[in-house]
C-alpha cells in the first residue's frame, strides 16, 4: 500500500507539480498517532501540552499522545524532535529554556533556530515580584532603594540556572544596579517554603505558584514582568513602568517541528493548534492556570523567538551565567 501511494505521488509531481502533491498529503495526515515530546509531568509545559493534545486528537481524528521528557533542561527532549524525521508526527513543545540552552551550555546536541520549525507561540506567563510581608516595602522603587542600602544584605530564591525566575531576578540586579543574592533551589517548592517562613526576602515567581499565598497574604506582590499589565494581576503595575523602562520577562511557551517539515504539514498543525489555543474552553484553562493564551502564526513565533536570544542572551553573558 506504501508503495502505491509513493508511486502515485512520484507520478503526479512529475505531471502536475507540488499543488496536488500537497492536497493530498493533507488528505492522508494524519495516517498515525502523533507524539509531542515536552518537560516533566506536573510542570506548565506539560499542562499546556495536554490541553493542545486533548484539541488535536478530536480535531484530528487521531491520538495525540504527551511523552514527558524533562531531564536535563530539556535537552533530551530536544535531541529527540530534532533527530525526527519532519513528518508532522514527532513535535516538540517547551518554553524559552530550549532557545536560551547554547547561553547556558556548550556543545548542544542540536540547534535551536537550525534543527527546528515553529509551529506556533501558544502561550505566555508573567512572573510576579513578591516579598516576605516583613519587609517593609511597597513599591519596586522602594525596593530599589532599600537594596542600594543594604548591599548584598537581601537575598532572592531561584530555580535552576537560567529559569525565568533566575533571569528574571538578575535582569533586576543589572537594571536597578542592586546586588540581591541568589539562593538557589532545584524547585519552586522548597524554594516557596523557605520564603514563606521568612528565610529568604524576594523572588520572581510564575503566577500560579504565588498566587494563593498572595491572596492569603503571606506573600506581597510588587509588581509582575511583563512589558504590559497582565490580566492575571490587573492591579499590579509591571516593573517596566516603576522604574525601570526597559525591563521585561515574560515565559513563552510554544509548539516546534523538526525542521524541514512540509509547508502543507506546517500550516495544517499551526491553524489547528491557533483554533484550539484561541477557544474559550483552553483559554479559561490557561488562564486558571496562570497563563494567558496568544496563539500565532509561524513567522511570528520565530521573530519571538530571536527577539528573545538576542536580549535575555546579553543578559546571561554579561552577568557570566552557566548551566548547571
Amino acid at each position: 500500500m506504501k508503495l502505491i501511494l509513493f508511486t502515485f505521488l512520484f507520478f503526479t509531481y512529475l505531471v502536475l507539480g507540488t499543488p496536488l502533491v500537497n492536497n493530498v498529503l493533507a488528505h492522508s495526515f494524519p495516517k498515525k498517532p502523533i507524539r509531542i515530546v515536552t518537560a516533566e509531568s506536573g510542570g506548565s509545559s506539560d499542562f499546556s501540552a495536554r490541553l493542545i493534545a486533548q484539541w488535536l486528537t478530536t480535531e484530528l481524528a487521531q491520538q495525540v499522545i504527551v511523552d514527558n521528557r524533562g531531564a536535563s533542561g530539556g535537552i533530551i527532549a530536544a535531541q529527540i524532535v530534532a533527530r525526527s524525521q519532519p513528518d508532522g508526527y514527532n513535535l516538540l513543545f517547551y518554553g524559552s529554556n530550549i532557545w536560551l540552552m547554547p547561553f547556558l551550555r556548550d556543545n548542544l546536541p542540536f540547534d535551536p533556530i537550525k534543527d527546528f520549525l515553529p509551529i506556533s507561540l501558544t502561550n505566555m506567563s508573567p512572573n510576579v515580584l513578591v516579598i516576605h510581608p516583613a519587609i517593609s516595602v511597597y513599591t519596586v522603587k522602594e525596593l530599589i532603594a532599600l537594596a542600594k542600602s543594604k548591599p548584598s544584605e537581601l537575598n532572592y530564591a531561584s530555580g535552576g540556572t537560567g529559569s525565568s525566575n533566575h533571569l528574571a531576578a538578575e535582569m533586576f540586579k543589572s537594571m536597578a544596579g542592586v546586588n540581591i543574592v541568589r539562593v538557589a533551589f532545584k524547585g519552586a517548592g522548597p524554594a516557596i517554603s523557605d520564603l514563606l517562613s521568612g528565610q529568604l526576602h524576594l523572588a520572581f515567581f510564575t503566577s500560579p505558584s504565588v498566587s494563593h499565598h498572595i491572596k492569603s497574604g503571606k506573600l506581597r506582590a510588587l509588581a509582575v514582568t511583563s512589558a504590559r499589565p497582565s490580566s492575571l494581576f490587573p492591579s499590579l503595575p509591571t516593573i517596566m513602568s516603576s522604574g525601570l523602562p526597559q525591563y521585561e520577562m515574560t515565559s513563552m511557551y510554544g509548539l516546534l517541528a523538526p525542521a524541514g517539515l512540509s509547508t502543507t504539514l506546517l500550516k495544517i498543525l499551526n491553524q489547528e493548534v491557533v483554533r484550539g489555543i484561541k477557544s474559550s474552553k483552553i483559554k479559561e484553562l490557561l488562564f486558571s492556570a496562570g497563563s494567558e493564551a496568544v496563539g500565532s502564526n509561524p513567522e511570528e513565533f520565530q521573530t519571538a523567538i530571536k527577539s528573545e536570544m538576542q536580549r535575555l542572551g546579553k543578559i546571561i553573558k554579561n552577568n557570566g551565567i552557566r548551566g548547571e
